[in-house]
């Protein structure tokens, strides 16, 4: 019997898949969390709106560019030395950058620390995803990674209380998610190496190389494909969400909107949608039809935000939490990233998919700040409306050529 037929969906590489993406995003989505009192903490005045707003912008998106770069690093990593190559190291990485990130004493080594960072956290979602794939039965997989998914998005909700929890110390913050690390690194002494990875090896085959996503037209079809299915999740996340407090300014004037509160409601029900979508997945026997769902429930979502009815924070927190549950396909989004891909390249896909989506974001942030905003003096409501159907637009095509993957067998490599 193979290997990757042997385990449950509650075994411990499972468990040690979700509690690595737990401390992953706690890691992630801290930023966002504490960015004002941390960038008051380094000297950058609160009242001063475009210093405030330059100064985040320019942090999240350096751990953003750090992602992108991690991704393709850890991604190869995974296909040459293996899957646990990339869990032991890229949260070995972030451990350090955790704690470095607590010590920080200028907006540029904050930038610094988060970009590092980044490259560590890149590694962790892609390699637990394609880990937990291959280990699995295809008819429990896409289960399996969405328990990873659903487990690990609570990180989310552990940060911000932990955020209250400290008295608001900002620093204490990120020098818990290092500590956290180290303990997951022990924990991780125990999984084992995936059965599919270790017949690879033996082969006579590439493995880890990126620049095979761009030799093969099919290929590289899938792989763009793959990408741009996921761009609703940071539109919502890196504009809605992270800007509440800005959009309740302007649909109904004073507001007491935490963007932190909003994001930990947001990730609380993303997590929950992630878990119930691999239920809908297994139902249906459909990864397309699951997402397809749920895209449907983002666009009721994304109207519920821009209508009439958003006049107060309790409901602005509410439709918060309902973008959320319906951007909860992460976890099916990367798992169809790595069942596109033979085993000598899926951890590459599985690792650089994701990392290529939260690298959007400041493409993203361009197109809503920057061209909308600034050069063509847009007001945010429109900016914001027009980027949503932009995002949603490509999205849907995407979505149409995307193949299904629900019954693929995934012992095979790509010549």
């Amino acid at each position: 019997m193979n290997q990757h037929k042997q385990i449950g969906i509650l075994s411990i590489p499972v468990m040690v898949a979700a509690l690595g993406y737990f401390v992953d995003i706690y890691d992630l989505l801290l930023f966002t969390i504490v960015r004002e009192p941390s960038l008051q903490g380094l000297g950058v005045v609160l009242t001063d709106k475009a210093a405030v707003l330059a100064s985040s912008t320019k942090i999240i998106n350096w751990q953003m560019v750090g992602l992108l770069i991690g991704g393709i690093f850890w991604g190869t990593i995974g296909d040459k030395k293996g899957r646990l190559s990339v869990l032991f190291g890229s949260i070995a990485l972030y451990s350090i950058a955790n704690f470095a990130t607590g010590y920080v004493q200028t907006v540029e080594h904050y930038a610094w620390a988060r970009f590092i960072a980044g490259i560590g956290l890149a590694g962790e979602l892609g390699a637990g995803i394609t880990l937990v794939s291959e280990l699995l039965p295809k008819n429990k997989r896409g289960v399996g990674t969405s328990l990873v998914a659903g487990i690990g998005l609570f990180g989310a909700v552990f940060a911000y209380y932990t955020f209250k929890f400290t008295n608001q110390d900002w620093r204490l913050c990120y020098k818990i998610g290092g500590g956290l690390g180290v303990v997951l690194l022990l924990l991780r002494i125990s999984v084992a190496e995936s059965g599919m990875f270790k017949q690879t090896k033996e082969q006579n085959v590439q493995r880890g190389n990126f620049f095979m996503f761009f030799t093969n037209a099919h290929r590289f079809k899938k792989y763009f494909l793959a990408i741009l299915i996921g761009l609703p999740t940071w539109y919502v996340i890196g504009i809605l969400v992270n800007y509440s407090n800005r959009f309740a300014k302007e649909f109904y004037g004073e507001n007491h909107i935490e963007s932190g509160k909003a994001i930990m409601y947001a990730y609380a029900a993303i997590a929950v949608g992630d878990i119930v979508i691999g239920l809908i997945s297994q139902y249906f026997k459909s990864r397309k039809k699951a997402l397809l769902l749920f895209y449907v429930l983002c666009i009721g979502a994304l109207f519920l935000f821009y209508s009439s009815f958003n006049s107060s924070d309790a409901r602005m927190y509410i439709i918060c939490a309902i973008l959320g549950f319906s951007t909860g396909f992460w976890a099916i989004f990367v798992t169809m990233g790595a069942e596109q891909f033979g085993t000598n390249l899926r951890a590459t896909a599985a690792t650089t998919v994701p990392n290529m989506v939260r690298g959007s974001l400041p493409l993203i942030n361009l197109m809503f700040l920057d061209l909308f905003q600034q050069k063509w003096k847009w007001g945010l409501t429109q900016s914001g409306i027009v980027t949503a159907i932009v995002v949603m637009f490509i999205t849907l095509i995407a979505f149409y050529f995307t193949e299904e993957t629900f019954h693929k067998d995934l012992n095979y490599v790509e010549e």
